[in-house]
Protein backbone atom coordinates (compact mmCIF):
# COMPACT_ATOMS: atom_id res chain seq x y z
CA UNK A 1 0.00 0.00 0.00
CA UNK A 2 1.73 3.38 -1.04
CA UNK A 3 2.24 6.44 2.04
CA UNK A 4 -0.54 8.39 2.43
CA UNK A 5 0.08 11.73 0.51
CA UNK A 6 0.11 14.51 2.61
CA UNK A 7 -1.95 17.54 0.74
CA UNK A 8 -0.06 21.02 -0.20
CA UNK A 9 -2.88 21.99 2.31
CA UNK A 10 -2.38 20.13 4.87
CA UNK A 11 1.51 20.79 4.28
CA UNK A 12 1.40 24.39 4.77
CA UNK A 13 -0.40 23.65 7.87
CA UNK A 14 1.72 21.72 9.15
CA UNK A 15 4.48 24.25 8.14
CA UNK A 16 2.45 27.17 9.92
CA UNK A 17 2.07 25.40 12.36
CA UNK A 18 5.44 24.37 13.18
CA UNK A 19 6.78 27.99 12.31
CA UNK A 20 4.09 29.48 15.05
CA UNK A 21 5.52 27.34 17.33
CA UNK A 22 8.82 27.61 17.33
CA UNK A 23 7.82 31.77 17.17
CA UNK A 24 6.03 31.63 20.31
CA UNK A 25 8.21 29.17 22.10
CA UNK A 26 11.90 30.53 21.01
CA UNK A 27 12.51 31.96 24.11
CA UNK A 28 11.92 28.28 26.05
CA UNK A 29 13.66 26.71 23.75
CA UNK A 30 16.75 29.19 23.55
CA UNK A 31 16.63 28.88 27.59
CA UNK A 32 17.31 25.22 27.54
CA UNK A 33 20.09 25.56 25.06
CA UNK A 34 22.16 28.09 26.62
CA UNK A 35 21.02 27.70 30.34
CA UNK A 36 21.21 23.42 30.28
CA UNK A 37 22.71 22.35 26.99
CA UNK A 38 26.03 24.07 26.59
CA UNK A 39 26.69 24.05 30.26
CA UNK A 40 26.05 20.04 30.41
CA UNK A 41 28.41 19.88 27.64
CA UNK A 42 31.07 21.86 29.36
CA UNK A 43 30.66 20.01 32.70
CA UNK A 44 31.10 16.90 30.27
CA UNK A 45 33.90 18.30 28.56
CA UNK A 46 36.02 19.20 31.45
CA UNK A 47 34.74 15.64 33.88
CA UNK A 48 36.17 13.51 31.10
CA UNK A 49 39.37 15.50 31.12
CA UNK A 50 39.54 15.12 34.69
CA UNK A 51 38.75 11.30 35.12
CA UNK A 52 41.27 10.61 32.63
CA UNK A 53 43.85 12.76 33.36
CA UNK A 54 43.90 14.34 37.06
CA UNK A 55 46.55 17.13 35.94
CA UNK A 56 43.58 18.18 33.72
CA UNK A 57 43.96 20.61 30.77
CA UNK A 58 47.51 22.35 29.81
CA UNK A 59 46.12 25.72 30.55
CA UNK A 60 45.34 25.52 34.36
CA UNK A 61 48.42 25.45 35.76
CA UNK A 62 49.82 28.48 33.28
CA UNK A 63 46.86 30.29 34.18
CA UNK A 64 47.39 29.91 38.42
CA UNK A 65 50.84 30.52 37.86
CA UNK A 66 49.46 34.14 36.13
CA UNK A 67 47.23 34.76 38.92
CA UNK A 68 49.74 33.94 41.50
CA UNK A 69 52.50 36.68 40.24
CA UNK A 70 50.55 39.17 40.77
CA UNK A 71 50.84 38.34 44.30
CA UNK A 72 51.40 41.01 47.53
CA UNK A 73 50.69 41.73 50.60
CA UNK A 74 47.56 43.85 50.10
CA UNK A 75 45.85 41.46 47.91
CA UNK A 76 46.73 38.44 50.38
CA UNK A 77 44.34 39.78 52.89
CA UNK A 78 41.97 40.93 50.30
CA UNK A 79 41.52 37.57 49.17
CA UNK A 80 41.74 35.57 52.39
CA UNK A 81 38.55 37.85 53.10
CA UNK A 82 36.78 37.89 49.90
CA UNK A 83 37.10 34.42 49.62
CA UNK A 84 34.33 33.79 52.49
CA UNK A 85 32.23 35.36 50.63
CA UNK A 86 32.00 31.70 48.49
CA UNK A 87 31.67 29.77 51.28
CA UNK A 88 28.68 27.45 52.20
CA UNK A 89 28.37 29.23 55.59
CA UNK A 90 28.54 32.78 54.47
CA UNK A 91 25.54 31.84 51.96
CA UNK A 92 23.30 29.81 54.20
CA UNK A 93 22.23 32.73 56.72
CA UNK A 94 21.75 34.79 53.27
CA UNK A 95 19.37 32.03 51.84
CA UNK A 96 17.68 31.28 55.04
CA UNK A 97 16.89 35.29 55.02
CA UNK A 98 15.00 35.79 51.73
CA UNK A 99 13.13 32.07 52.58
CA UNK A 100 11.93 33.99 54.88
CA UNK A 101 10.86 36.88 53.40
CA UNK A 102 8.95 34.64 50.83
CA UNK A 103 7.47 32.88 53.22
CA UNK A 104 6.09 36.05 54.82
CA UNK A 105 5.09 37.03 51.73
CA UNK A 106 3.63 33.68 51.11
CA UNK A 107 5.58 32.63 47.64
CA UNK A 108 5.45 29.38 48.15
CA UNK A 109 6.22 28.29 44.55
CA UNK A 110 9.29 31.17 44.60
CA UNK A 111 10.30 28.84 47.94
CA UNK A 112 10.01 25.58 46.79
CA UNK A 113 12.41 26.77 43.42
CA UNK A 114 14.72 28.06 46.55
CA UNK A 115 14.67 25.00 48.61
CA UNK A 116 15.69 22.30 45.57
CA UNK A 117 17.78 24.49 43.75
CA UNK A 118 19.92 25.62 47.56
CA UNK A 119 19.61 21.77 48.56
CA UNK A 120 20.31 20.46 44.97
CA UNK A 121 23.49 22.43 44.02
CA UNK A 122 24.95 21.28 47.56
CA UNK A 123 24.51 17.33 46.93
CA UNK A 124 25.61 17.51 43.59
CA UNK A 125 29.23 19.34 44.87
CA UNK A 126 29.25 16.85 47.55
CA UNK A 127 28.54 13.84 45.23
CA UNK A 128 30.44 15.18 42.64
CA UNK A 129 34.03 16.01 44.65
CA UNK A 130 33.37 12.55 45.75
CA UNK A 131 33.05 10.85 42.43
CA UNK A 132 36.10 12.53 41.32
CA UNK A 133 38.89 12.65 44.16
CA UNK A 134 40.62 15.94 41.79
CA UNK A 135 43.31 16.71 44.15
CA UNK A 136 43.84 20.53 45.06
CA UNK A 137 46.54 22.33 43.53
CA UNK A 138 50.01 22.18 44.76
CA UNK A 139 52.09 25.08 43.18
CA UNK A 140 52.38 27.30 46.72
CA UNK A 141 51.42 27.22 50.20
CA UNK A 142 48.05 28.39 49.84
CA UNK A 143 47.33 31.46 52.77
CA UNK A 144 43.51 29.26 52.94
CA UNK A 145 44.25 25.51 52.58
CA UNK A 146 41.58 23.33 51.66
CA UNK A 147 41.52 19.49 52.78
CA UNK A 148 38.78 17.76 50.50
CA UNK A 149 38.74 17.60 46.97
CA UNK A 150 38.78 20.10 44.18
CA UNK A 151 36.53 19.13 41.19
CA UNK A 152 34.02 20.97 40.90
CA UNK A 153 34.98 23.66 42.94
CA UNK A 154 32.31 24.48 45.88
CA UNK A 155 32.67 27.82 45.98
CA UNK A 156 31.93 28.19 42.58
CA UNK A 157 29.13 26.60 42.73
CA UNK A 158 27.50 28.06 45.51
CA UNK A 159 28.25 31.35 44.89
CA UNK A 160 27.26 30.88 41.30
CA UNK A 161 23.59 29.06 42.64
CA UNK A 162 23.04 32.25 45.40
CA UNK A 163 23.32 34.50 42.19
CA UNK A 164 21.00 31.82 40.00
CA UNK A 165 18.64 32.38 42.78
CA UNK A 166 18.37 36.11 43.44
CA UNK A 167 18.44 36.66 39.24
CA UNK A 168 15.57 34.08 38.71
CA UNK A 169 13.37 35.77 41.75
CA UNK A 170 14.20 39.21 40.37
CA UNK A 171 14.03 38.57 37.27
CA UNK A 172 10.32 39.58 36.38
CA UNK A 173 11.10 42.97 38.62
CA UNK A 174 12.98 46.01 37.70
CA UNK A 175 15.84 44.65 39.97
CA UNK A 176 16.55 41.96 37.82
CA UNK A 177 19.60 44.00 35.99
CA UNK A 178 21.21 44.72 39.01
CA UNK A 179 21.12 40.86 40.28
CA UNK A 180 22.74 40.33 37.06
CA UNK A 181 25.16 42.73 37.46
CA UNK A 182 25.97 41.82 40.62
CA UNK A 183 25.71 38.44 40.92
CA UNK A 184 28.23 38.26 37.64
CA UNK A 185 30.80 40.38 39.69
CA UNK A 186 29.95 38.46 43.01
CA UNK A 187 30.49 35.18 41.21
CA UNK A 188 33.88 36.52 39.41
CA UNK A 189 35.29 37.67 42.83
CA UNK A 190 34.83 34.67 44.35
CA UNK A 191 36.30 32.42 41.21
CA UNK A 192 39.35 35.18 41.33
CA UNK A 193 39.79 34.54 44.92
CA UNK A 194 39.56 30.78 44.72
CA UNK A 195 42.55 31.53 41.80
CA UNK A 196 44.33 33.23 43.50
CA UNK A 197 44.87 31.26 46.75
CA UNK A 198 45.51 28.50 44.86
CA UNK A 199 43.28 26.19 45.98
CA UNK A 200 41.56 25.54 42.74
CA UNK A 201 42.19 24.69 39.21
CA UNK A 202 40.57 26.81 36.92
CA UNK A 203 38.89 23.89 35.34
CA UNK A 204 37.46 23.44 38.77
CA UNK A 205 36.16 26.62 38.89
CA UNK A 206 34.53 26.83 35.29
CA UNK A 207 32.81 23.04 36.21
CA UNK A 208 31.21 24.45 39.58
CA UNK A 209 29.72 27.37 36.91
CA UNK A 210 27.99 24.93 34.44
CA UNK A 211 26.95 22.26 36.94
CA UNK A 212 25.05 25.48 39.03
CA UNK A 213 23.49 26.88 36.13
CA UNK A 214 22.61 23.97 34.42
CA UNK A 215 20.80 22.77 37.77
CA UNK A 216 19.38 26.49 38.46
CA UNK A 217 18.24 27.04 34.85
CA UNK A 218 16.29 23.15 34.83
CA UNK A 219 14.57 23.78 38.43
CA UNK A 220 13.69 27.06 37.40
CA UNK A 221 12.12 25.73 34.26
CA UNK A 222 10.02 22.75 36.28
CA UNK A 223 9.22 24.97 39.07
CA UNK A 224 8.13 27.68 37.27
CA UNK A 225 8.39 30.76 40.53
CA UNK A 226 6.75 33.39 38.45
CA UNK A 227 4.67 31.75 36.04
CA UNK A 228 1.51 33.20 37.64
CA UNK A 229 1.75 36.37 37.93
CA UNK A 230 -0.37 38.00 40.99
CA UNK A 231 -2.09 41.46 40.47
CA UNK A 232 -2.37 43.61 44.04
CA UNK A 233 -6.43 43.79 44.82
CA UNK A 234 -7.07 45.89 47.56
CA UNK A 235 -9.20 43.90 50.16
CA UNK A 236 -8.08 41.00 48.66
CA UNK A 237 -4.92 38.33 49.57
CA UNK A 238 -2.83 37.75 46.80
CA UNK A 239 -3.44 33.78 45.59
CA UNK A 240 -1.31 33.61 42.45
CA UNK A 241 1.77 31.29 44.33
CA UNK A 242 -0.89 29.51 46.73
CA UNK A 243 -2.85 27.54 44.33
CA UNK A 244 -1.86 25.08 41.58
CA UNK A 245 -1.69 26.04 38.04
CA UNK A 246 -4.32 24.10 35.56
CA UNK A 247 -1.83 21.77 34.70
CA UNK A 248 -1.05 20.54 38.19
CA UNK A 249 -4.35 19.83 39.22
CA UNK A 250 -5.46 17.83 36.22
CA UNK A 251 -2.50 15.63 37.20
CA UNK A 252 -3.37 15.60 40.61
CA UNK A 253 -7.17 15.04 39.49
CA UNK A 254 -6.03 12.12 37.33
CA UNK A 255 -4.44 10.15 40.49
CA UNK A 256 -7.26 10.57 42.60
Amino acid sequence: MEAEKISPAKSRTLVSFIKNLLVARWRSLALLFVGIYLPLQIFQILAAQVWQYQAGFPWDVPVLLAVHSTANPQLDALAVVLTKLGSFWTVLPILITVAIILIWQKHWRSLVFLLITALGSTFINRTAKELWHRLRPDLWTSLAPELDFAFPSGHAMTSTTLAMIVLVLAWRSSWRWVALIFGTLYVLTVAWTRLYLGVHFPSDIIAGWMAAIAWGTGVSIIIKPYLVKTVPVAGVQPAGETSLLPEEKDKLAAKE
